[in-house]
């Protein structure tokens, strides 16, 4: 059997706890610098780059980069809207969201999906987002969907959320894009360990 790298031992993954302790102000505002966490040598990828997979053993994740930031823009229209129909919903339910599915339909799939057309999804939804999210009362940030697995979520809690799920596959996206272009320029050291919960799937790539 080929050894595996423990979930918590990889230095890529990101805590979620001193994100969600942040004061509101300061969460907002790390939501909305989202991208600003993007290897920029991203757009510099060919399509053959783009859909390069790699083995477990790189320890960078499964996904190539397309279906990696594919997924992040979908990540992004799902929290989106849970977190509008908490506002303006009583207590609704909400349904799983089967991120694998997504890929196995081929939603990502080769060079009729332009990268930078993810990117312009995630950055357009993030101010868009993030806008609204500032006109929120406490009482609205304390409003709650029902979450099958998850239970219930308040928006506040899922912005902490989605600004998790970014930044921690921003660490994995930059891991790849340094494997195939080799270590930016300045580049950052190697993140402190952290653990990832259930809802990523990362376990899966």
């Amino acid at each position: 059997m080929t050894h595996m790298t423990a979930i918590s031992d990889n230095p890529y993954r990101l805590k979620i706890e001193p994100i969600e302790a942040l004061p509101t102000p300061e969460l907002l505002a790390r939501y909305r610098a989202g991208l600003e966490n993007f290897d920029r040598r991203l757009f510099e990828l060919s399509d053959e780059q783009a859909d390069q997979a790699f083995v477990p053993e790189a320890e960078v994740g499964r996904w190539p980069v397309r279906t990696l930031v594919g997924h992040l823009a979908d990540a992004e229209l799902v929290f989106t809207h849970r977190m509008r129909k908490a506002v303006a919903e009583e207590n609704p339910l909400v349904s799983p969201w089967d991120e694998n599915a997504f890929i196995d339909a081929g939603l990502y799939d080769g060079g009729q999906h332009p990268v930078p057309a993810f990117v312009a999804v995630i950055h357009t939804l993030r101010r868009f987002t993030a806008s609204w999210l500032q006109t929120l009362s406490d009482d609205q940030l304390a409003r709650r969907i029902m979450h099958p697995q998850w239970g219930e979520l308040s928006v506040r809690r899922m912005l902490a959320m989605t600004t998790h799920h970014l930044e921690h596959h921003a660490r994995f996206l930059n891991a790849k894009i340094s494997r195939i272009l080799g270590p930016a320029p300045a580049e950052d050291p190697a993140p402190p360990a952290g653990g990832c919960g259930p809802a990523c799937g990362c376990h899966k790539r």
